[in-house]
């Protein structure tokens, strides 16, 4: 094991784990809290949501060029940890819509950094070739500290109400900032760290290019990204919707519900990263990904079956599936076509913001459907764009795959770079 990941283990882990809870902010128990505390409609919760993720797409991929021309990540990690805390915590003292929203979409610009600069990081200091366990290293820790803050929310909300999940998340933030100083600056490698081979290719890339056209010079890349819409349109606004059935059914047990359905589905993603993350190089990635579309199909059918609380939350389970196969191969796909170019984050915030748009179009019309025709129709609606919207049938047909081995199929310039 190289020296700089032998240093940096043990705070990649922690910070992986503590910025869990930070990283997606109040996420799904803002659902809650509107709900059943500021009695807000799904309509207006969808909305508000909405508002918050088109906040977050904007500062995509400005927050991938930033991580790319920036030497002080770990500077970058903090000042967004410190943001998204603040920007939640003061929920409580609000009630406006104009108020709430505007929180909400500061949280979600700080948000923004975290998954590139997580990555960033990563490669900056393992380097390409151990970057695919590394991720799967990365993700389970995440996984694993969602479901340690989700528990404890549980628990807590139980006693002291939703308001509890506030300050978790104060605390879990200070400990990621903690984690990311105890990181060796001298440990991350700038100029690997946005997809360089080495630190001398760094002074002839100056001319960076925009984060779309990154993407629409790049073939292989912009099916991922479309692929990857798709998918977050399906799946965003999932989980949400599920907290509020549970939440409409028993009030003072809604944020505790909401906990078990985040545990069981982070509990299953922990193993289901480590997998991909020492499988991803042997089975390639293109198998994997579809998986991970065509589960996300089969929940969305599940859930209108029962109105049950221990089969939604058992259905939920598919989640730690989908998503822990999408965690851990996202920054994977994007590193192998964007190796050797230098765009390797802008390319990161690009896709992403095209994927927070159909986060925030899944929450907003999910919310308008439920209130012209229930909750059944939603997740039926969107079960279907996973298949009927083509996601699955695009990926199969049109991607090629990325990894090592099958990397001539990327039909890109891009393929003939040599391995590092």
């Amino acid at each position: 094991m190289p020296q700089q990941e032998t240093t940096a283990r043990r705070p990649l882990d922690a910070l992986n784990f503590f910025l869990a809870d930070v990283r997606d902010g109040l996420g799904p128990y803002l659902s809650i809290y509107l709900l059943t505390e500021q009695k807000w409609d799904q309509a207006s919760i969808g909305v508000v949501m909405a508002v918050a993720a088109i906040a977050g797409i904007v500062a995509q991929t400005p927050a991938g060029a930033l991580i790319d021309a920036s030497k002080a990540k770990r500077a970058l990690i903090v000042i967004a940890a410190v943001a998204v805390t603040l920007a939640s915590v003061v929920l409580p003292l609000i009630t406006s819509f104009a108020a709430v929203a505007a929180t909400q979409a500061v949280a979600a610009i700080a948000g923004a950094v975290f998954p590139p600069a997580i990555a960033a990081v990563t490669l900056g200091i393992v380097g390409p070739r151990a970057f695919a366990r590394r991720i799967g290293r990365n993700e389970a820790f995440n996984h694993a500290g969602n479901a340690a803050a989700a528990t404890l929310a549980g628990i807590f909300a139980y006693g002291f109400g939703p308001i509890v999940v506030f300050w978790l998340l104060a605390v879990m933030a200070l400990c990621s900032i903690l984690a990311t100083l105890a990181i060796p600056a001298d440990a991350i490698d700038d100029a690997v760290a946005r997809g360089l081979v080495s630190g001398a290719e760094a002074d002839h890339r100056a001319g960076q290019p925009s984060g779309f056209t990154v993407l629409l010079s790049n073939k292989p890349l912009l099916i991922f990204a479309v692929a990857t819409v798709l998918f977050h349109f399906a799946n965003a606004a999932m989980l949400p919707l599920v907290g509020q059935k549970l939440a409409l059914a028993n009030k003072e047990l809604g944020t505790t519900l909401m906990s078990l359905c985040i545990v069981a589905a982070q509990l299953v993603m922990v193993p289901v990263a480590m997998l991909v993350g020492h499988k991803a190089d042997v089975w390639g990635r293109k198998p994997i990904f579809a998986v991970a579309l065509g589960v996300l199909a089969l929940r969305g059918a599940l859930y209108p079956l029962s109105d049950n609380s221990y089969w939604l939350v058992g259905v939920q389970l598919l989640d730690g599936v989908g998503a822990g196969i999408f965690g851990a191969l996202f920054p994977l796909v994007v590193a192998d076509l964007t190796r050797g170019t230098g765009h390797f984050n802008i390319s990161q915030g690009a896709i992403a913001t095209a994927a927070g748009l159909g986060g925030a179009l899944s929450s907003a019309a999910a919310g308008m459907i439920v209130v012209a025709a229930g909750y059944s129709a939603a997740f039926l609606f969107l079960a279907a764009v996973a298949v009927a919207g083509a996601a699955l049938a695009l990926f199969l047909i049109a991607m090629p795959e990325t990894a090592p081995g099958g990397r001539a199929l990327v039909g890109s310039k891009l393929s003939a770079q040599p391995s590092p």
